[in-house]
């Protein structure tokens, strides 16, 4: 009677040992986050890598491989290989860009004033992008403190400076005046203390000017 007592008692035990188990684990099913159904990474990527081509190929000066280097980042997009098609695409992205680049330096033009057709640009965000990198990048402004520029030409896609997304799309200012371009690098070396998810006083008050 003792041994059968014993055994019962085990296996109680084990059913609640099992119990708490399935309840955890479904409890970490359930608080699992919502798979992104956004624009994905790659094709972010691709679209901006096209872009760059285009400018690119538009002055004579695409690189000759660039476009393989595009075609096979759109390939493994195709395979869902994810990383792969972004490591591509920025690939192709950098090679135009540098290509562009290497144009207005053998011009000796300022690649700085940009012709009246092109006074205005867009930029499509990939993910780890933020403000102030898109900002330095040579294609853009090649100044990170510019960021604001950015901010401001956008403020209606933009809620807080900290935190934008992949997919979303920019209106580029190429030709920022002197004063614009003073205004955003002061407040940009400004701003103050900053957190993610909340629009700061400096920010509001850079915007109203």
């Amino acid at each position: 009677m003792k041994i059968e007592s014993k055994i019962k008692h085990l296996a109680v035990a084990l059913l609640t040992v099992s119990m708490a188990v399935g309840c955890a684990s479904q409890q970490k099913q359930d608080t699992a986050p919502a798979a992104d159904t956004g624009p994905s990474a790659s094709s972010a990527a691709i679209a901006n890598a096209k872009a760059a081509i285009k400018k690119a190929t538009s002055l004579g000066y695409v690189w000759r491989d660039t476009g393989k280097i595009l075609k096979k980042a759109e390939a493994a997009a195709k395979k869902g290989d994810e990383s792969a098609a972004v490591k591509l695409a920025n690939e192709a992205r950098t090679q135009a860009e540098l290509a562009v680049k290497q144009y207005y330096l053998e011009q000796g033009m300022d690649r700085s004033l940009p012709s009246a057709d092109t006074s205005t640009s867009s930029y499509n965000v990939v993910r780890g992008d933020s403000l102030w990198g898109i900002a330095g990048k040579d294609s853009i402004y090649g100044n990170p403190y510019q960021w604001p520029l950015i901010y401001k030409s956008n403020s209606d896609k933009i809620k807080d400076a900290d935190l934008i997304y992949p997919g979303q799309e920019f209106d580029i200012n190429n030709s920022p005046s002197d004063a614009e371009v003073g205004a955003a690098v002061s407040h940009a070396k400004t701003r103050g203390a900053w957190s993610i998810g909340a629009v700061e006083a400096t920010d509001k008050a850079y915007l109203g000017n």
